[in-house]
């Protein structure tokens, strides 16, 4: 089953944030360095073994610019509650180098995203040691459910992290990294490259020119 649960974490503390303010958080949400709180303990062996087919909430709001869509959360960023929490995953420095953000955000930093009309979600909810756990079954209900969240939130791109798992979830064997001519839930449609670690192919210049194609595609000016 690919249950879903919608983050709530505030971009600041005490200041919830409403549906019909998400893009307008410019003077609220900043990448000051100063404002930003210690980065939190890693977890233990003992945690990321526990956390087999635990959940992350989904970043998301209406209205998104782009939604980043992971394959599934690993063990260890589901041992944290953040996206992309692994490290050596390239998420965060592909996302900075790319002008998405202004620095380099950490994985517990996720929710400054929203202010800039960004998201992340996973095609499966629930966290395996390894994506090719996930069969056909799985990533395919999992892509009924992303294009109905597409679809709820009036999302503008969805970039979809992994063009195995998309030819697998979408039934599209040839599909390439870049876009793509089909909508998911009237969203338009960009299969960006694995940024994990194990992803020899693609080493950290060429993923940021990657998220940097999507970024100039979708109309959002370089972050200051």
């Amino acid at each position: 089953m690919n249950l879903r649960a919608i983050s709530t974490i505030p971009a600041t503390a005490g200041t919830p944030i409403g549906p019909d303010a998400l893009l307008s958080l410019d003077a609220t949400v900043s990448f000051d360095p100063q404002i930003s709180l210690a980065a939190p303990r890693r977890p233990t062996r003992a945690d990321i073994a526990a956390a087999r087919d635990r959940t992350i909430p989904d970043l998301v709001a209406p209205g998104l610019r782009v939604l980043f869509v992971g394959i599934n959360p690993s063990l260890y960023s589901a041992a944290t509650g953040r996206h992309f929490a692994r490290p050596g995953n390239r998420f965060w420095p592909a996302l900075h180098q790319s002008g998405f953000t202004s620095r380099q955000l950490r994985p517990d930093e996720q929710p400054l995203l929203l202010g800039q009309g960004l998201g992340i979600t996973n095609v499966v909810a629930r966290a395996t040691a390894r994506a090719d756990e996930l069969d056909a079954a799985e990533l395919r209900a999992g892509g009924v459910a992303l294009a109905e969240l597409a679809e709820s939130l009036r999302v503008s791109w969805l970039a979809i992290l992994g063009v195995t798992a998309y030819r697998t979830a979408f039934r599209v064997p040839g599909a390439v990294v870049g876009p793509q001519a089909c909508r998911l839930g009237g969203a338009h449609v960009w299969i960006l490259p694995n940024p994990s670690g194990l992803n020899a192919s693609w080493q950290l210049p060429r993923l940021a020119m990657a998220f940097r194609d999507l970024r100039e595609a979708s109309s959002l000016p370089r972050a200051q």
